[in-house]
């Protein structure tokens, strides 16, 4: 029986993705085999002895001490993509409410119900709109910073409305390029994105690399009267250059997802109660999605959306049993692990490898199941984080 322990209200159509009869869901589980978040911060105690995996249903991982679970073989999977679109339309949102007087016209016909007459209230609107007049997005300059799941859909959408794109991404992968049009116009450093894009959207994760990378410096590229959009992570921007711009001119405005202390109420600032992902199709979409991939986890050993251990997928063969083998990424660990093997006449029929930073992963199908001394053997080698059996199918 697995044990899933849920820390966050995890969408129910994820959580039926575990069979009742071989799954026990529960928040309160001491000794859990996986652990399924949202939000909530984990910590080092958190990860008991039994623990295998996390699953995060989003996609940032800044909420999990992932240096410190990879060192203890915890995979952690998240679900890029999985509420992209929810990201996309409010991205189209912010957009909107930056060139357009939408908020303060709201505010200025809420002030007006003393008004009874007909009359008169259309006569004060007339006369009073050409106040919040503002500006088209078609024809307009966006930069995307992030060429990712997001960053590729706010790219398209843009063009479907007749925007200039430009994109910007040092990490970009084949798969994220295979998914871009030919339309968005390849920028070769973040410098260059800036200083051409009359608004600039952020879609890139909170590495040591990106964190705070939107600061005073890279600001006195952008554009004058540029419009700033951060609907990635709060980190990536410093709040005092931002402050700074936004009072010298140099930003007209900031849209954010993520309220700070210091910049809520400054003039030209839009912040939003960290909204992206907050719709129920992107919910049940992170669910379901994080559920089936901490399942294959837990019961071929395959790995998919991991932040900390490489993608690696074997198909299970029936009558065959398997080891999943977690250890340092130095050299000759896997050949001991199939000396160990030889030497007790187990035939290896077939076998994957794969590394990632400092860590490796194999999937190792043999014919016979291993005895409780060969996985000792095994465990013993210098290097080698975490053994699991998964007997055979079928």
């Amino acid at each position: 029986m697995y044990k899933i322990r849920t820390l966050n209200n995890i969408a129910k159509q994820g959580l039926d993705r575990f069979p009742r009869d071989s799954y026990e869901v529960n928040a309160k589980l001491s000794d859990p085999d996986a652990i399924l978040i949202r939000s909530h911060e984990l910590t080092r105690a958190d990860a008991t002895p039994s623990l295998r995996a996390v699953g995060r249903a989003g996609a940032g991982v800044n909420n999990i001490p992932v240096a410190e679970y990879t060192e203890q073989g915890i995979v952690v999977f998240n679900t890029p993509g999985a509420n992209a679109n929810a990201v996309k339309e409010l991205v189209l949102v912010g957009m909107l409410l930056s060139c357009r007087g939408i908020i303060s016209g709201i505010d200025y016909v809420n002030g007006l119900q003393k008004h009874k007459d007909k009359e008169e209230l259309n006569r004060l609107v007339e006369a009073n709109k050409k106040q919040y007049k503002g500006r088209e997005l078609k024809g307009r300059t966006l930069g995307v910073l992030g060429l990712g799941a997001v960053g590729s859909m706010v790219a398209d959408m843009a063009l479907q409305m007749d925007m200039n794109v430009l994109g910007y991404d040092p990490a970009l992968s084949v798969e994220s390029a295979w998914r871009l049009s030919s339309q968005v116009k390849k920028m070769d450093s973040m410098q260059a994105l800036l200083s051409r894009s009359d608004m600039v959207t952020l879609h890139v994760p909170v590495l040591e690399t990106t964190r705070e990378m939107i600061n005073q410096e890279s600001l006195g590229y952008i554009r004058q009267g540029a419009v700033l959009l951060n609907f990635s992570r709060e980190e990536i921007v410093a709040k005092d250059a931002v402050l700074k711009a936004l009072e010298n001119g140099r930003l007209s405005q900031y849209i954010s997802d993520f309220p700070t202390p210091g910049l809520i109420g400054k003039p030209g600032l839009i912040s939003m109660p960290h909204l992206g992902a907050s719709t129920e199709e992107a919910e049940v979409n992170c669910a379901m999605m994080v559920a089936d991939q901490v399942r294959d986890f837990l019961e071929n050993g395959n790995i998919k959306n991991s932040v900390n251990f490489p993608t690696i997928e074997l198909e299970r063969t029936d009558g065959v049993h398997r080891i999943a083998l977690a250890n340092k990424n130095v050299p000759r660990i896997l050949g001991k692990v199939l000396a160990i093997l030889s030497d007790k006449n187990i035939n290896v029929v077939e076998m994957l490898n794969k590394s990632r930073d400092e860590v490796a992963y194999n999937l190792i199908d043999i014919e016979t199941i291993p005895t409780d001394e060969i996985v000792a053997d095994i465990f013993a080698i210098d290097g080698v984080i975490n053994v699991r059996i998964f007997e055979e199918t079928g």
